[in-house]
């Protein structure tokens, strides 16, 4: 079973088509689609965030897994 990937995620209606991601990608996972950005090799993604840092219109937001760790209290019960 593959492991499922977490890839940015890319609010089309936000994107002006700039650009500015493009060069900013070094897998080069995004390209531009119908004039927005897109993934277009998802399975190259590294999730660094090169790409939500540079977009001028924040279309690009890189989602966090938060995980709480548990610790046990000892007591002295």
């Amino acid at each position: 079973m593959r492991e499922a990937i977490w890839l940015p995620q890319i609010d089309r209606d936000s994107c002006t088509g700039c650009g500015d991601c493009l060069p900013a990608c070094l897998p080069h996972a995004i390209g531009l689609i119908d004039g927005k950005a897109a993934f277009i090799k998802a399975e190259a993604c590294t999730y660094c965030g090169a790409c939500e840092a540079i977009c001028p219109v924040s279309a690009i937001a890189l989602a966090y897994q938060i995980v709480a760790a548990q610790t046990s209290r000892l007591s002295g019960h």
